[in-house]
């Protein structure tokens, strides 16, 4: 027998990218002032107003009710690195140096699927108490890495991707594969794990200068085997790391072109960071379907540079937003739209409310293509939400209390709150973290 769920609250998704309106009465913004929210099996069934809805249900349905709450669209985090979790807020480097110093002797823990299970376990109840839902997750080189990530994620019913690092140069010899094991590895796990349940599998050269020309053609001949799974990794990053791959590969025009001769990029292929890129770069990023994860926390906590939103949006490129721990300093997505907006501001660029609210849900599903499944509460797609406490810290119930608009107040939402706020987050309609303090 079919199970129907009932939450009430105030609701607010989108039904499409808003672009940089601050009005609430434009078609892409969706919001019920006294809404409810029926999932039936996990599913969305239908989402308005309560008077319209309330003589509807059953008469013995049990309503869930969140008073001055605020029910979202789980968050979508587009890039994070799970095995860094114990190195995150790592002092005084930038991208490269950091990698040697602290990634790399990080990653060496994980052939131990014991710590590397206890670590997966950790991370996913961190994101779950963040109000993130799905992620693109980085493993390390050890098939290990992915196996206790996929388990521990399968048993909390989450909708993730991740994937096994390819890497064969250019890093420590305790963490090198090469071209063929690092097939034989993901392809393995590619056949264990992609469309088990809500899992997906992502092809994970881990950049550029740690992959060979032929490491680069076993991931192309990987997406080519097996076209519905993704592709992620960085490009364009950090200034040094951009000269580096001019002088490993000289006959790419481009950081990115690396990627497309090797027949890398295409729906589903994520690439974080993106921040040196010209327009040929966009332009082939937005024919091939690729899509960029801005990553403003760890861009500015690594000193790396700054994310041009406007050009990739203009040419027609899908961005999502990525904590990107451990460079990003915080798993909140709510943090990292505080800190896209500022690197924005520095461009003389505005981020609405409503568009941080987008890269956060529907555009990072979009990126994901996984917009069929997530991102707004439309009918059939997956219940995962977030319910938002604008009581969290008493600045922020102080702040709310003054705005005037519901543009001001999820602007002010989305700067001032943190874990605090987050009073519950649901995965299939299922309660998976509940406040304590709430």
């Amino acid at each position: 027998m079919s199970k129907l769920r009932v939450f009430r609250a105030a609701i607010l998704h989108l039904l499409d990218d808003p672009k940089q309106s601050l009005t609430s009465d434009i078609a892409a913004v969706q919001y019920f002032s006294d809404g409810l929210l029926l999932v039936r099996d996990g599913l969305v069934e239908k989402v308005g107003h309560t008077p319209d809805l309330l003589s509807s249900l059953p008469v013995d349905c049990e309503i869930i009710h969140f008073p001055e709450h605020l029910i979202i669209p789980g968050l979508i985090d587009t890039h994070i690195h799970y095995p860094q979790t114990d190195m995150i807020a790592a002092f005084g480097e930038r991208l490269l140096e950091w990698l040697e110093i602290y990634t790399f002797p990080t990653e060496s823990q994980f052939g131990d699927e014991t710590h590397a299970a206890e670590v997966a376990a950790f991370f996913l109840d961190e994101l779950l108490r963040q109000g993130t839902t799905t992620a693109l997750v980085f493993g390390t080189v050890h098939p290990a890495s992915v196996n206790a990530f996929f388990k521990a994620a399968q048993a909390r019913r989450l909708r993730m991707i991740a994937g096994k690092v390819m890497m064969d140069r250019n890093c420590p010899a305790y963490l090198q594969d090469t071209p063929d094991s690092a097939y034989a590895d993901s392809k393995a796990l590619i056949d264990q794990w992609h469309g088990k349940d809500r899992l997906l599998y992502a092809v994970t050269p881990r950049f550029a200068p740690t992959s060979s020309d032929a490491q680069l053609a076993k991931a192309g001949q990987l997406l080519h085997e097996y076209p519905d799974v993704y592709l992620h990794t960085h490009v364009a990053e950090n200034q040094d790391e951009v000269a580096w791959v001019a002088e490993l590969f000289p006959k790419s025009r481009s950081y990115l072109d690396v990627y497309h001769q090797h027949q890398l990029l295409k729906p589903r292929s994520v690439l974080a960071h993106s921040i040196y890129l010209d327009q040929a770069d966009r332009d082939c990023m937005a024919q091939t379907g690729a899509a960029a994860a801005f990553c403003p926390c760890s861009n500015l906590f690594i000193g790396s540079g700054l994310f041009n939103l406007k050009a990739m949006q203009d040419s027609g490129v899908r961005v999502g937003l990525g904590s990107d721990v451990g460079g990003g300093d915080s798993f909140s997505l709510l943090q990292a739209t505080n800190n896209a907006y500022k690197v924005l501001q520095l461009q003389n660029q505005k981020l609405s409310a409503w568009q941080a609210l987008y890269l956060a849900t529907l555009g990072g599903a979009r990126a994901l293509y996984l917009d069929d499944k997530l991102g707004n509460f439309l009918p059939n797609k997956e219940a995962d939400f977030v319910v938002l406490n604008g009581k969290g810290t008493p600045l922020l119930e102080r702040r709310l209390a003054k705005a005037q608009s519901l543009h001001e107040k999820l602007f002010a939402l989305l700067m001032l709150a943190d874990d605090r706020s987050i009073s519950a987050t649901y995965i299939l309609g299922e309660e998976a973290y509940c406040n304590p303090n709430t």
